[in-house]
């Protein structure tokens, strides 16, 4: 992180270059008008990713000078913030798979597939296999990729690789069983940087070879290229070996006169390569070699291919070629075509990479199982590498179809995201392995381990602001705890602070169904609202969590709020009141304090509709309809017998525009005496029980007195 008080650099020139700050993180910067003045501002803001946006305005006594926005990297790009960054990319990117790959679950123990669909299980899972290995960038990677993929997270990433793709065959894809050596060359072909240290990996060997000898006139001089040649010819690199035969020095023009037999036999090493038969469906764009995917016909072109190379290795026209380097490096090539098991062990410095060579040269008809374990590990004899032991004993696990070992070693070895999403993958293997997985165990809290390491996961996931999102999908495939954890995760989030999380844990609750949750989602931001002075959003929030105490609570306070005439919160007005009075509608009128307060909205609002009519000058029936209708509204509010008496010196004085009405009598000798007995109901409370908060002197009381008896003079008169 940037450290308090250090300085963003900027550049004073205003280009744009990028800079290198006190933390060692990259910034760039571009400049931008602005129009202050003689005010000089500095802003910061987030930008995307894990940047800052450092805005700058100098002074400018110009209308044209130019400020200067930075963008500054939050601290160094560490290995540390890089394996940050890249479980937040495997979390992101594979969440939509499996979510596919759990509607396909259902729908398939539902029955209800789509008419016709003949796909069985293993395939859904296959595709899922191949779907994140896409995401992990599994494919095959230019060989120049290698050299720079150095950091942790890179090499974390890789052995995630190698291990999720060697998992498909072994365990998913049941077609590879029929053409497992070429399934195992195209692994050590993609993953070979993962098997040992990097500056003895095969990858790593053939790299340099080519950038040390593609220039060279005649390569064919130096060891190391018959060397990395039959390395590669060993593993399966065929399109390495024929490329790097047609580099030999005699197909140069100033050479195919002198060196025409020793030409043509690099040639004919070259084509028998490109020829050579293989037990596969297919071969990626100018691969070399035929395929075939019907076993008895691979065996028959198979002993045709032996035979040409076995010629081509006793015939007479190495005896007129001179060059002894070419002559020991194509026959070094001949035998391991062949299957010469020596030169093969010498040809490779992995035993899992002479364990492909076996298979592919001196056992290609074999079945993925048979054998396997033995042959390994008898070439993990002859080949000690640098390996990590976990990761060789995870291999060999996985060769022997020993699940409990792969569990545990991957467990050791990799990440909750690793054994959460490999589950699927294990489970297809058979019904024995999923009854392994999906067996409820009293040890685990009585759930099984594909729902521990759900909720391992899910858990990790939840425990960071930027991925908790992300763990309820987990969560609702955890038929035990899941859902328990998950209303857990929603109730827990810090709802009060944001309106928008609130409303994201609502569409949680909304999609897996917890409606209860909800309510108390709503009640609880609601209340936060409310103690915070934000009525309207609390009222809101309340409703939406159709708690009728709480807003029966809250309108009691409103009312108390008026009737004190006093302010509450950000509440200074009836305009404001009113509006809060109309959220909370009239669904919860049976409660005494939201009653009173719609009949108190009714009155103000018919003595607004007076005053609203005397400054448009309309005509006297108009104002004495609005004036009766104002009556009508007083004596509902009254009748009530539970309006707080101390609101009463407020709704008569505000009657007293009604008892002075200009030109007629608008109440009654009954009504105008209602209002004396409530005057006096008034002041006999304050003498008997001594209430001090009902002020019953003063000049507004005095004109409500003299306004009743002048009104109920006025109304004998009429009458």
């Amino acid at each position: 992180m940037l450290e308090s008080g250090s300085i963003v650099p900027y550049d004073g020139n205003g280009n744009g270059a990028s800079q290198e700050n006190h933390s060692g993180s990259l910034s760039s910067g571009y400049m931008v008008r602005h129009g202050f003045l003689r005010t000089p501002r500095i802003q910061i803001s987030w930008g995307t990713g894990n940047h800052l946006l450092v805005s700058y305005l100098p002074y400018s006594e110009e209308q044209n000078e130019a400020g200067k926005i930075m963008q500054v990297q939050l601290g160094p790009a560490d290995e540390e913030g890089q394996d940050g960054l890249e479980s937040r990319r495997l979390a992101a990117s594979s969440l939509s798979f499996f979510i596919e790959l759990q509607s396909r679950k259902r729908h398939y123990a539902d029955g209800s597939l789509e008419a016709g669909s003949t796909s069985i299980w293993w395939e859904n899972v296959l595709k899922y296999s191949r779907d994140i290995s896409k995401m992990l960038g599994s494919s095959r990677r230019p060989i120049s990729h290698y050299r720079s993929d150095t950091t942790k997270a890179s090499k974390t990433s890789a052995i995630m690789r190698a291990i999720w793709d060697m998992l498909e065959i072994f365990y998913v894809d049941k077609d590879a069983e029929a053409w497992f050596p070429e399934r195992l060359v195209d692994w050590v072909v993609t993953h070979g940087p993962v098997l040992s240290k990097k500056d003895s990996s095969l990858t790593c060997k053939l790299v340099d070879i080519k950038w040390r000898l593609a220039t060279r006139q005649f390569p064919e001089e130096e060891s190391d290229y018959w060397d990395g040649m039959a390395s590669a010819l060993a593993v399966g690199w065929f399109d390495f070996v024929v490329t790097f035969l047609r580099m030999h020095g005699s197909y140069r023009h100033d050479q195919i006169d002198k060196r025409q037999t020793e030409n043509g036999l690099v040639e004919a090493v070259a084509v028998l390569v490109s020829k050579m038969p293989r037990l596969r469906p297919s071969l990626p764009a100018a691969s070399p070699g035929v395929t075939y995917s019907f076993k008895p016909e691979f065996a028959k072109e198979w002993e045709r291919w032996r035979i040409q190379v076995t010629k081509l290795d006793r015939s007479s026209f190495w005896n007129e070629c001179y060059n002894q380097k070419t002559i020991h490096g194509l026959k070094k090539l001949l035998a391991i075509l062949q299957g010469n098991v020596e030169v093969l062990a010498g040809s490779t410095s992995h035993w899992l990479e002479l364990l492909t060579a076996q298979y592919l040269h001196v056992r290609p008809f074999a079945v993925a199982t048979e054998g396997l374990v033995a042959l390994a590990s008898t070439c993990k004899e002859l080949k000690r590498t640098s390996t990590s032991e976990e990761l060789e004993e995870l291999i060999l696990a996985i060769f022997g179809d020993n699940t409990e070992v792969v569990i545990a070693k991957c467990v050791t070895l990799f990440e909750p995201w690793m054994m959460a999403h490999m589950i699927e993958l294990l489970t297809a293997k058979s019904v024995h392995v999923e009854n392994l997985l999906r067996k409820e165990r009293d040890v685990h809290g009585g759930i099984s381990l594909e729902e521990l390491y759900r909720l391992s996961y899910a858990q990790s996931l939840a425990s960071h602001p930027l991925t908790w999102q992300l763990a309820p999908v987990y969560l609702a495939a955890c038929p035990g705890q899941g859902l328990g954890m998950l209303q857990t995760l929603v109730l827990k989030l810090p709802l009060e602070d944001e309106r928008g999380l609130a409303l994201k844990a609502l569409d949680l609750c909304r999609i897996y169904d917890l409606q209860g949750i909800a309510a108390s989602i709503c009640r609880k931001v609601g209340v936060h609202s409310w103690k915070h002075g934000r009525i309207g959003a609390g009222i809101v929030w309340l409703q939406r969590a159709g708690d009728k105490r709480l807003l029966s609570a809250l309108s009691d306070q409103l009312l108390a709020s008026v009737s004190a005439g006093s302010t509450w919160g950000h509440v200074q007005t009836f305009e404001q009141i009113q509006g809060l009075v109309e959220l909370l509608g009239m669904e919860f009128q049976a409660t005494d304090g939201l009653s009173i307060l719609h009949r108190y909205r009714n009155f103000k609002s018919a003595m607004q509709n007076i005053w609203d009519l005397r400054s448009k000058d309309a005509d006297r029936q108009k104002l004495n309809g609005a004036g009766r209708q104002a009556v009508d509204c007083l004596f509902e509010l009254l009748k009530t017998g539970i309006t707080p008496k101390r609101l009463w010196i407020s709704i008569l004085h505000d009657t007293v525009e009604l008892l002075e009405w200009p030109a007629q009598v608008l109440l009654n000798a009954g009504e105008t005496n209602t209002l004396l007995n409530s005057l006096q109901d008034l002041r006999l409370t304050k003498l008997w029980n001594g209430v001090d908060n009902l002020e019953l002197s003063g000049p507004n009381v005095d004109r409500v007195r003299l306004a009743l008896a002048t009104n109920l003079g006025r109304s004998f008169l009429q009458t």
